[in-house]
């Protein structure tokens, strides 16, 4: 599937990290940013995700709540935020179905990608990196959602 700014995100229900469901639905009225990783504790990875912790003042400022996405499981993502002290929702997308929604599912997994999800469930900004180790900066996506307001 391939998602275009304007699209209606795809709604889902995950597990987070706690082992309660997280519905994307749910969060209307919330700007949402969705970030798809490989997975726990790899190296680019945890840079990533420490890079969001590191602003999470600037994210919430602008009014949006960051949450992560991969396919490990809810005690592995636990392990993960009390480890790096991440302030935000990791949910668990085992057989990767919401990544393929997003268009990333790759043949090897999971592919890193960003999506803002605005108050009324429509696609914002969207990126899906086209080798593993790139990532999309804390600087990049403030600025990208500055220049939406």
């Amino acid at each position: 599937m391939s998602l275009r700014i304007g699209d209606r995100a795809p709604d889902f229900t995950l597990v987070d990290d706690h082992g309660e469901p997280f519905t994307l639905s749910k969060h209307a009225g919330h700007r949402i940013l969705l970030v798809f990783y490989p997975g726990d504790d790899t190296p680019v990875c945890t840079s990533q995700l420490c890079d969001y912790r590191d602003g999470i003042e600037q994210f919430e400022g602008l009014g949006v709540e960051v949450v992560g996405i991969s396919g490990d499981d809810a005690a592995s993502h636990r392990k993960f935020r009390e480890r790096h002290q991440l302030p935000f929702t990791l949910l668990s997308d085992p057989d990767l179905g919401v990544a393929g929604q997003y268009g990333c599912r790759g043949m090897l997994g999971m592919k890193r990608g960003v999506f803002l999800v605005d108050e009324g469930g429509i696609l914002r900004y969207a990126h899906v990196e086209s080798v593993a180790v790139f990532r999309r900066s804390r600087e990049e996506l403030i600025e990208v959602i500055e220049q939406l307001e």
